[in-house]
This record gives structure tokens, sequence and C-alpha cells, in this order.
């Protein structure tokens, strides 16, 4: 089977930026400037570009005992300048606020990597300013090419039937071993706030508001001052707002401002907010936030603790069942209407192969057997915010061959991404034939896996 999907994991972008140079046009001929790889439509690929990424990528790589070639980077980068190419026809195009969002979340990966922004600055010899602007259009065509692909493969689906006949075609000897794989379910409950601590939270903000009122830039004291991971770094902006992306209490607050005004401050379950509305389209706004977060001290996080302590009792003594804990007392809203149960997101599904848990929940849930809980546990979760919780194991599967009655879900998404390769191979073998593709002749003795000059294209499509 052809592979028509990158081998790689995209993360070469948080190691190379492309130097600054003028691009060459594609001509009508058959023959490409001097230091550019290829030309696919209107995109070039440079040969700087195939250059660096092959050394990131070789870098990386190597500590997986796995080698490449340029060759390699160079399909890799035809695949994904011909799903831009196809992208600019079709429309299909990126919301600058996604890449932003983006950016800020690589960056902040690539700090925790090398321990500060002031580390990371040295590394590159570049200000976080600079790295910042050099990734954005990396990133913009690396979601775009990805939108792209989800476009051509998303209505993509498979029946039971291609399921069963996906497993009858695989020989027993040579079908994937499953892991160990458990079900979970939480209880979770979070520290109260003393009323000091709310009081400060308050303060702080009604200081910041006034220093704003006076003439300082809101998106200077948010990036200083805004305890939001997902926005402080990008001055607080959230751009594109549409009701039901944020919790009614902000909504109640943003969707009732004018353009201009700052909010007093309010509160969420995240803490407490000030807001700057930049811009409204009817129910759609551009809005800059700050984000004050309540200190929570031990003893709150104690009070938490001995609450789970009592409930931990009471289900073991039969007064009340789990499901019924969880939804008269657990306060994490991602799971209490689940029956506590814990998603996997990677797969979409309830069930963890157990080595993929996060440290703190595996160790919780270590030497427990199905139906066994855990004792109150410290988590932080996914907004840094301090509790505790009990974690059962719901179910429990010890490390099998995959069969079709436990593992039909995983065997389903194989024979899923199975048949949507061989959608995306028609696809390219389709796009080619009528793509404008020119390689350097240099790269001639490369073996691709896809023939990227059978075209009869002379011009850009």
């Amino acid at each position: 089977m052809r592979r028509v999907i990158s081998r790689f994991i995209k993360t070469t972008v948080l190691a190379v930026f492309l130097p600054a140079m003028a691009y060459a046009q594609p001509g009508t001929g058959g023959t490409i400037a001097e230091g550019i790889v290829a030309v696919v439509g209107n995109n070039i690929i440079l040969k700087s570009e195939v250059e660096g990424n092959f050394e990131a990528t070789r870098r990386q790589l190597e500590r997986q005992g796995i080698t490449i070639t340029k060759c390699n980077i160079v399909e890799d980068q035809l695949m994904e300048k011909l799903l831009l190419h196809h992208a600019e026809v079709d429309s299909v195009v990126v919301d600058n606020s996604e890449v932003e969002q983006n950016v800020n979340r690589r960056i902040q990966a690539l700090v925790a990597q090398v321990g500060s922004e002031d580390a990371l600055e040295e590394y590159y010899g570049k200000s976080i300013a600079q790295i910042r602007a050099e990734l954005m259009p990396l990133m913009k065509n690396q979601l775009t090419a990805q939108r792209m692909q989800f476009s051509i493969t998303q209505d993509v689906e498979v029946t039971p039937t291609e399921v069963q006949e996906f497993y009858e075609s695989i020989p027993r000897d040579s079908l994937p071993l499953i892991n160990t794989e458990v079900e979970l379910a939480q209880i979770v409950i979070y520290p109260t706030v003393d009323q000091e601590a709310e009081q400060a939270a308050i303060d702080e903000l009604l200081n910041i508001k006034e220093r704003i009122e006076n003439g300082r830039s809101f998106s200077a004291m948010a990036i200083i001052k805004s305890e939001d991971p997902g926005s402080s770094r990008n001055g607080g902006l959230y751009e594109g707002i549409r009701r039901g992306q944020f919790v009614k209490e902000f909504e109640a607050v943003a969707f009732n401002m004018q353009p201009g005004e700052i909010s007093e401050p309010f509160r969420t379950v995240y803490g407490y907010h000030i807001v700057l509305l930049e811009e409204k389209r009817g129910e759609e706004l551009d809005l800059r936030h700050i984000l004050i977060k309540p200190d929570v001290n031990m003893n709150n996080l104690n009070e938490a603790r001995l609450i789970l302590d009592s409930l931990q009792s009471a289900i073991e003594n039969g007064t009340i069942t789990f499901e019924e804990a969880v939804e008269e007392y657990s306060e994490d809203d991602g799971t209490r209407y689940n029956n506590g149960m814990l998603m996997n997101p990677q797969t979409g599904d309830t069930k963890w192969d157990i080595s993929n848990l996060d440290q703190a929940t595996f160790y919780a849930i270590q030497g427990l057997e199905e139906g066994g809980i855990s004792e109150p546990a410290r988590w932080t979760d996914i907004e840094q915010q301090d509790a505790y919780r009990l974690i059962r194991v719901v179910n429990k599967v010890e490390p099998h061959r995959a069969n079709m009655r436990d593992d039909y879900g995983r065997l389903r998404n194989i024979a899923l991404q199975q048949k949507q390769s061989r959608v995306m191979s028609e696809w390219v073998e389709e796009k080619i034939k009528e793509t404008y593709i020119r390689i350097n002749p240099s790269y001639y003795d490369c073996t691709f896996e896809q023939d990227w000059e059978d075209n009869g294209a002379a011009t850009s499509n």
C-alpha cells in the first residue's frame, strides 16, 4: 500500500526556521532555479528548507532508532505543498486565531523543554517575538494542509462488515498485542477558597484595571499578570468567539459589553477576570482578558481530601454507590455527567492503555483490580487548578491479542485509517496528473512512493 500521509510527526517546525530570502517563481518550462528543490503549483520547496528539516528530523528520530534520508523529507514536502495548492483552489482556510493559539502552545512546549524563555532565546539566538513571527507561516501551512487532508477523508466510513473482513484478513499470529487496558471513573473535589484570597484577587484586578485606564496596555498587562495559559502569552487575546465556547458566566459579561469597554472583575470556575471587548460582529467577538486565580492554601486542600475520605468510606460500606457519589458530589463538569468516566482523547472512547496514563493516574491506581477505588489523590486539571480525586477502576483487561469482542473500537480505527489512506492515495494520484510539478534533476535518483512527475500540466492549475 502506498504511503500518502507523512510518516513523520511535524514537530520539526519547532526546530527549523527558514532564512529570509526571495522565492523564485515557477517558470513555464521544465527547469527550475538553483536553490529550489521542487515547484508544486505556486508553492516552492527550497533546498534550505529540506536541509533544515532533514537535520532537525534526523536528530529527533535517531534517538528512536529510525533512519531517514533527504528523499523522505522531499516527499513529505511535496505532499504538503500539493495539499496547500489544492487548499487554495478549494478555498480551504485556517483562521489566524487558530494559528496563533497553536504557535503559542508550541512555544510553551519549547520553553518547558529548555527550562525558560531566556534559555529558548539563547538557544535560537532570537527573541520570543522573532520565534513567534517565524513560526506563524510554517504553522499556517501545516494546519492548512491538515485541514485539506481532513476535507478529503472526512466522509470516509467503515461498516461493521468491513471491520470484520479486515480482522479476518490478518493472520492470527500477526494480530497486534494489546497492553493492559483500563476504564476509569473519577470523583473530583476542588478546595474552597478563603474570602480573603477571593478579595485579594479582586483587588489585584481592580489595580490592573486602573493602570490600564491610566495608559498601560491591556495586552502588556495580560502578558505580565494573566494566569490563563491559553492566552496570556498572546496578550489575553481570543478572536472569533461565539456563544457556547466559554462558560456561561464569562459569556454573560462579554456578550453584553460594548467595544472598547473594560469589565469589572467577575468570577467563573477558573477564577476572577476582567475583559476588554475589542470588536463585536453580530454574535461574534474579539476580546482580551486577564485571569487571576485566588490562592488556595493547604488547609483548603486538606478539607477537599477529607471530603473524599468520607466518600470513599461511604462507597465501600455500601451507603452510596460510586455513580451516585459522582452525581451528587463531583465538581468536574467534564466527567460528572458521564458517571465520572474518563474519556481518552486519542481514541475517543473510555479505554486507556495503561502505559499511556499520566504518571499521577498510573500511581494512583497501581495495584487496584477491577472495581477498586484509589485513595484520595492530589490532581491538577487542564486549567492548572489543584484538586483531590478518587479514581475507580471500572474495567480492566489483561494483555492479549486483539479480538473483535474486546477491541472492536481499536480494530475499527485501524480499518478506517487504511480506508482513508486508500482514498488519499487515489486523490494524490489524480491531483498529481493535473498539477504543475517540477523536481530538481539532482533529486531524480530518489525513490519516491508517488510518481510526482507523472503529470502533463504545463502551467499551475
